[in-house]
């Protein structure tokens, strides 16, 4: 008989941010008021599952974020680098908001190429490092659940590499929105498919707003 094992990536909730700086895995950018509660209510949603190891990327908003869970179901946060943001060109400066933030003339040759993507860390770095964190926060809750606090483009890339889909994507479309959950189910170490939801849904932003970081 197959074990079942779940690892629920996590999006750490709304940051602080208001000159819209992207921030990329600089230091010193937590959590809003907002993003607190947002983090409550992922802890208290995944504080019903059977979570038994507990992962966070090392940036502020992520360990601020695993804090309500690790609280609820008395778990340690295992730190761990290979969840960290994805490296980003344009890391500490001001994007503002909306997409054509990106579009200045001086911004072109680093966006020659978005099946890479050319301003950033490769997707398939990504995905690699992503995929073996969660092969090992899968061991570590064997038969149980595990939770990985990450940031939007690596759960994004790590879902579609457990699906077997393209990397090369709109980010305006990836279902991963702050403080979401998306779960990877595995029947021993088979991957079988995931499930999403969103428990901050009612706390959530304008969709049409952009700000820098995830």
């Amino acid at each position: 008989m197959s074990v079942r094992t779940i690892v629920h990536l996590m999006r750490h909730g709304e940051v602080h941010n208001p000159d819209g700086v992207l921030y990329g895995r600089l230091p010193e950018f937590y959590l809003s008021d907002l993003g607190h509660e947002m983090a409550r209510r992922s802890g208290a949603y995944l504080a019903e599952r059977d979570v038994t190891h507990l992962v966070a990327s090392p940036l502020e908003r992520a360990q601020q974020t695993a804090q309500p869970l690790a609280e609820a179901k008395d778990l340690r946060i295992a730190t761990d680098d290979r969840v960290i943001e994805a490296g980003n060109q344009f890391e500490g400066k001001v994007v503002g908001v909306g997409p054509k933030a990106f579009l200045k003339p001086s911004n072109w040759w680093l966006l020659r190429n978005p099946w890479k993507p050319s301003w950033g860390e490769p997707y398939t770095e990504i995905a690699e490092r992503m995929k073996i964190a969660v092969v090992d926060a899968r061991e570590a809750a064997r038969g149980h659940e595990a939770v990985i606090v990450s940031h939007q483009l690596p759960v994004w890339v790590a879902r579609l590499a457990f699906e077997g889909k393209p990397f090369a994507h709109d980010p305006r479309n990836r279902e991963c929105t702050l403080a979401s959950v998306t779960s990877l189910i595995f029947d021993d170490d088979t991957y079988v498919g995931f499930e999403y939801a969103e428990p901050s849904a009612d706390l959530l932003p304008d969709s049409g707003d952009f700000v820098g970081g995830a």
